[in-house]
């Protein structure tokens, strides 16, 4: 072999291990990059999971907590419901009682609404008409315990049932629906507690 072909022979050799060289280094480069990528795509994948997890989590509460709501809501709205119902009742139940028993119970409300001074009570025309002779008498006893004088208009009042006191220029409503409307609260407790054992 001449000196030529050494040479030659040589360089090629030469050139031989450093593309070998180059493509080992390339090949390594590239696994280690390839590795970084995996693991950067499995952090970002179980990142993802996590926050997908935890994400579906507070969906699921969220989702408990607005059916549990609505649920408390409809039970409550039933409960009201059922309450305004019995209410309604005993309105009705009121207003048709017997008139002896009707008018005892109009002279109990004179006796929680009287107070001293010159009172005037005002009833419907169904109950003008349907009045005991004495009821007058009766309740303007009451009144003279409280210190006060008390008489019935003749004039009717728009009402259907309780009545009408007036001191001067204060007049105070003591019909059926406008007492429970004054102590609604608590007529809806002692309902609440008659029916459910509770109050709401």
């Amino acid at each position: 072999m001449s000196g030529l072909d050494e040479i030659l022979n040589i360089i090629e050799t030469q050139q031989k291990q450093d593309e070998d060289r180059i493509i080992s280094s390339a090949k390594t480069i590239a696994g280690e990059i390839q590795a970084e990528a995996d693991e950067k795509a499995q952090k970002a994948y179980n990142d993802y999971m996590k926050k997908a997890e935890a994400q579906h989590e507070r969906d699921f509460e969220n989702a408990c907590s607005s059916a549990e709501a609505a649920s408390k809501r409809k039970v409550l709205a039933a409960k009201v419901e059922m309450i305004d119902s019995v209410i309604e009742n005993v309105v009705r139940r009121l207003k048709s009682l017997p008139d002896d028993r009707y008018f005892g119970l109009m002279e109990k409300l004179v006796q929680d609404h009287v107070r001293k001074g010159e009172g005037v009570l005002f009833f419907s025309e169904n109950d003008l008409k349907r009045m005991p002779a004495d009821f007058e008498k009766t309740v303007g006893s009451i009144a003279k315990k409280a210190g006060g004088t008390i008489k019935i208009s003749s004039e009717a009042a728009d009402i259907s049932d309780g009545f009408i006191l007036q001191y001067g220029l204060v007049s105070e409503n003591c019909g059926f629906r406008a007492i429970i409307e004054a102590e609604k609260d608590e007529v809806r407790d002692t309902a609440a507690r008659a029916l459910f054992g509770q109050v709401m």
